[in-house]
């Protein structure tokens, strides 16, 4: 008998291990900040504008392709530099994440790879140009990719 629970117990903590990852991203429900990503934002879609916030900064909204298409809504976004918040929903039928990094290649933050739902990336970002992309193998490849624009 106590076998079944032990059992369910076992995969239960390798779930949660496998779902965990070392990535500075928090989920919808609370914010984190790594050394690298300091401040918040939202990926912004061509159709909705960077929203200020308080001291500089803005949050931009992006969505994974919900059709199942590997892209993003919108190749092209933009922000105010300081904070930024980028939520990331994905509604596709597959994992999706939102990575982020500067030009010259360094990662500055990621979201978890996910399926369902919004995950939230808090950043501070510098005037510029940054690429963010689906880190999931092959994803980046098939065109889930685009760039950010810091002003």
């Amino acid at each position: 008998m106590t076998r079944i629970p032990l059992l369910a117990a076992t995969v239960l903590a390798a779930l949660v291990v496998a779902a965990c990852g070392s990535s500075s991203s928090s989920s919808s429900s609370s914010a984190s900040t790594s050394a690298a990503a300091t401040s918040t934002a939202a990926p912004a879609t061509s159709s909705a504008a960077a929203a200020p916030v308080a001291g500089g900064g803005s949050t931009v909204t992006e969505s994974a392709d919900p059709s199942g298409a590997l892209k993003y809504t919108s190749d092209k976004l933009t922000a105010k530099a300081g904070k930024v918040t980028i939520n990331f929903t994905n509604k596709a039928p597959e994992d999706h994440n939102f990575t982020l990094t500067t030009a010259s290649g360094q990662t500055v933050g990621a979201t978890p790879t996910f399926t369902g739902g919004t995950k939230t990336l808090d950043v501070t970002l510098k005037p510029g140009v940054y690429t963010f992309f689906c880190s999931v193998p092959g994803h980046e490849m098939a065109g889930m990719k685009g760039t950010l624009t810091v002003k």
